[in-house]
């Protein structure tokens, strides 16, 4: 079993889940007592978020590059990154170490194609839904992506930082969600990726008449393949 390197605490809310799934996981396909090997470096979100309103995103991503190259010091073979928005800093982090970054966007894309879907919508921190780092990824995929409009891309982003990373789950808030789902849908939208790895928290399958797609699920099971060599 190969050793995964976290990079967490972007919300630790989130990286709790990883943690769970990725235990889960390894013992649903190796039985008995086993869980998984894995290092977390868990980082200060606080200073993450001041970079990322100051659109420091260099000095962020010596930040996580730094955590990295600790996590291969200390034996990973691999690094995953627990958050959708810090990929934006992916080549940095990668400058820092010599072995592999599973790629959140690259994991979410192809189980988008196994079901065959050409076009999605997407939800996430205003700096995912608004930038091309994340979506170009998905879009190279021959996957249309499309984004919440106006007012409602920043009510998604107030939602994550104000609610979701503070563990604060709304009922006001999931109906928003779903109306901005549905507004997707009605635009064209034939799954919904939550491309913010606290979205997985507010909302379920059943809250949506499309297939969703919880990247912090599908990013955590994909490790655990790469770990056991799947």
């Amino acid at each position: 079993m190969k050793v995964i390197g976290l990079i967490g605490g972007m919300s630790w809310e989130s990286t709790v889940e990883y943690y769970r799934i990725i235990n889960e996981s390894v013992k649903q396909t190796l039985g008995g007592l086993h869980s998984a090997k894995c290092i977390l470096y868990s980082v200060d979100f606080a200073e993450i978020e001041r970079d990322q309103v100051a659109g420091n995103w260099k000095k962020a991503g010596h930040t996580l590059g730094a955590a990295a190259a600790a996590l291969q010091k200390a034996g990973a073979d691999f690094i995953v990154i627990c958050t959708n928005t810090m990929h934006k800093v992916v080549d940095d982090v990668a400058a820092h170490i010599s072995i592999p970054i599973l790629h959140i966007a690259e994991a979410t894309a192809t189980q988008i194609k196994e079901k065959d879907l050409q076009t999605v919508g997407l939800l996430g921190t205003k700096y995912t839904m608004e930038q091309d780092f994340y979506i170009s990824r998905i879009e190279r995929h021959g996957i249309d992506v499309l984004v919440p409009v106006g007012e409602a891309r920043d009510v998604v982003n107030k939602v994550i930082f104000e609610e979701l990373c503070l563990g604060d789950i709304q009922q006001s808030s999931r109906e928003y969600y779903m109306q901005v789902i549905k507004n997707l849908v009605d635009r064209g939208a034939e799954g919904i990726i939550l491309g913010c790895t606290e979205i997985g928290l507010l909302l379920e399958q059943e809250d949506s008449p499309v297939p969703l797609f919880d990247t912090t699920v599908i990013h955590a099971q994909e490790a655990v393949r790469k770990a056991l060599g799947e």
